[in-house]
């Protein structure tokens, strides 16, 4: 059983090393970066995958990672493993195709349950998650005017509620000044509000900010 865990925290990697051994892993192969783990994955065809969110830009690009890799690949197991609780965060990951979805402050036997569940061909989220996604449904998506959004949107929103420019969110997500102003653009048109402020209020509102990041004015 080989593993591929991609995740840019030290102290994360090392412990989903150790419990991951104590699940029964033979070969874990970890990378801090999403793209180095896509090119490993395409190397060492791992058994399984454990992949976070949100890497040092703070952008979901994990949601990104795992629609990459479900183009390609819809068998191998994907299990996030993030900080984000947000109903809306979890549903998009689960829709773009992962297997399950812990959260980083879930206990180590949970991890290890939601491990065994999905190499076994099980999908796993915990009973608060998955609460919390049906309460969302069930409401027909009314408490979060994001529901319509593209992942890409999703990636902008996420930037912009950490304060960040245009030039900064180019930057991070590899693409053009233009592209993220006509993105920004539409989703100003999308969710009905006028201006920048308020498209970065929004965003505030809406989506879990990073811990240890303050939002700059």
């Amino acid at each position: 059983m080989q593993v591929l865990v991609i995740d840019d925290h030290p102290i994360v990697l090392e412990g989903c090393k150790q419990l991951l051994k104590f699940a029964g892993a033979k070969k874990i192969v970890q990378t801090e970066s999403l793209a180095e783990g896509f090119q490993l994955y395409r190397s060492k065809k791992p058994d399984v995958i454990i992949v976070d969110l949100a890497m040092r830009t703070g952008a979901l690009g994990g949601l990104s990672f795992i629609r990459r890799l479900r183009l390609h690949d819809s068998r191998t197991p994907v299990l996030v493993f993030s900080m984000h609780s947000d109903p809306f965060i979890v549903s998009q990951a689960l829709k773009l195709g992962a297997n399950g979805y812990i959260l980083k402050d879930t206990s180590g036997d949970e991890i290890v349950k939601a491990f065994d569940a999905i190499r076994n061909g099980v999908p796993y989220l915990s009973h608060e998650l998955a609460s919390n996604i049906a309460f969302m449904e069930a409401r027909g998506h009314t408490k979060n005017p994001l529901h319509a959004i593209t992942e890409r949107e999703l990636q902008i929103l996420s930037l912009l509620a950490e304060g960040k420019s245009y030039a900064q969110i180019a930057s991070d997500l590899h693409v053009s000044y233009k592209t993220i102003a006509n993105t920004c653009s539409q989703l100003k048109s999308k969710l009905r509000v006028q201006s920048l402020p308020e498209l970065m209020r929004l965003a505030i509102e809406n989506l879990p900010s990073v811990p240890g990041r303050s939002l700059k004015q």
